[in-house]
């Protein structure tokens, strides 16, 4: 039975979890996995949970100083960013170390570089808390559905959209009240915009398109619209309709390349996605020979995200104590193309904001008959007062198309702004 020795850097949420369960679980992993895990070093900007948790005899103000420890077997980066993290990731894998860390931004956007440095080191980088909170689903991509051709990935992988768009179906807030409730509650940041517009999401599926698709996908790769502009009146028609809606990161394999993409999107409430609410994330997987998958669970928090960092822990733990070849390496050797988002072929909801005048409805549909755009279903619902003139009333028309070409559905929109029909900015969400 080998001693390993791990120093973790950054003792914010998930480094405190950390800490926490490997202080209360040790013994288990003692006797269950044959590792004894010491927390070795660790480092912070401040040393309060240090404190609390009796580590202050190893404890730092600088990272550097436990990945220069020649007594660390694993690093563990919780800093996040792009920043001093990389920094700290790419020292640590040239020195020799392994690396434990949740750093999405990191890997989404430098992945190539990462793996460079662990190459160079022959050492290896763990990090399913990255994507998914304490969701297994990297280890699962990369090992237990490789005897699969993915063809398709959709997940909700952001807890605090998923949360105010479950206020805003079931409770009927505005997106305003419901990023104040997520705030209040804190699941939301000060500043919301990396959840809110879709960027952590983007991040995520840039991991998991990579491992599916044994390419270099980067987060400047993933086209990206998040739910501020969605509002209430759009999520009740759609729940009228039989749909739901919901802030999905998609990944698609077809014939002209890779799809990629994140955006709000209306689902069948019978689709499994529908049925996940509040800050719970699921990633659905659809391959040739296992079919129809999906992994549910909590992807936030200190709890779940802490599990999945001190899971690969103990992963690494048990091969460096059997002197066993670490088993994590780069899937990404194909060279994809990535289908640009104008060609990407769905169906599409829009609500227009009309002057309730005759003709208004015919010159929308010659826009999108101009431009190949089938439409499915058209409702007019209702009559309000205007807005924008107090003299003139607007009523809102709902239009549900068939199958249509992005590219074609941007030039008809485009030709529709330049009438005078719209009282206000077309919704438009993507339909499943």
């Amino acid at each position: 039975m080998r001693t390993i020795n791990i120093g973790i850097i950054g003792l914010g949420t998930v480094g405190s979890g950390v800490i926490q369960i490997i202080q209360k679980h040790h013994d288990d992993f003692l006797n269950h996995q044959g590792v004894d895990i010491q927390i070795t070093r660790v480092a912070s900007r401040r040393d309060n949970v240090a404190r609390e948790y009796g580590l202050m005899d190893v404890f730092s103000f600088d990272g550097m100083d436990v990945v220069n420890d020649p007594a660390i077997d694993i690093v563990v980066e919780l800093v996040g960013g792009t920043g001093i993290a990389k920094d700290i990731i790419l020292a640590a894998l040239r020195a020799g170390k392994q690396v434990v860390t949740a750093n999405k931004a990191l890997m989404a956007s430098m992945g190539a570089e990462v793996y460079e440095a662990a190459r160079e080191g022959q050492t290896a980088i763990f990090y399913e808390a990255a994507v998914g909170g304490g969701i297994p689903i990297i280890g699962p991509l990369k090992n237990y559905l490789d005897a699969n051709e993915i063809s398709s990935i959709m997940g909700i992988v952001n807890g605090t959209t998923n949360y105010m768009l479950t206020r805003m179906s079931q409770n009927h807030l505005s997106y305003e009240d419901a990023l104040a409730q997520a705030q209040k509650k804190g699941y939301a940041e000060a500043d919301p915009t990396a959840d809110v517009e879709g960027y952590d999401a983007a991040a995520k599926i840039a991991i998991l398109a990579s491992i599916a698709y044994n390419s270099r996908v980067t987060l400047d790769d993933v086209p990206t619209e998040g739910i501020s502009a969605l509002s209430a009146t759009d999520i009740a028609y759609a729940d009228e309709m039989g749909y739901c809606i919901k802030l999905l990161a998609i990944a698609n394999r077809s014939e002209e390349g890779i799809d990629i993409r994140v955006h709000p999107t209306m689902l069948p409430k019978s689709h499994p996605l529908c049925a996940v609410n509040g800050v719970f994330n699921a990633i659905y997987v659809v391959g040739d020979f296992v079919g129809e998958t999906m992994f549910y669970g909590q992807g936030a928090g200190s709890g779940p995200a802490a599990s999945a960092v001190v899971g690969n822990i103990i992963e690494v733990a048990r091969q460096l104590a059997a002197d066993m070849p670490i088993l994590e390496h780069c899937t990404c050797t194909d060279e994809v193309s990535l289908r640009p988002m104008d060609r990407l072929r769905t169906r599409y909801y829009l609500r227009f904001p009309v002057y309730d005048r005759p003709g208004v409805f015919a010159q929308i549909a010659e826009a999108f008959a101009a431009h190949n755009v089938s439409l499915y279903s058209v409702v007019q619902r209702g009559t309000v007062s205007s807005d924008v003139d107090e003299q003139e009333n607007t009523t809102d028309v709902v239009v549900v198309t068939h199958h249509a070409l992005e590219a074609d559905m941007q030039a008809a929109l485009a030709e529709i702004a330049q009438t005078e029909t719209t009282a206000g900015v077309p919704a438009l969400i993507r339909v499943v």
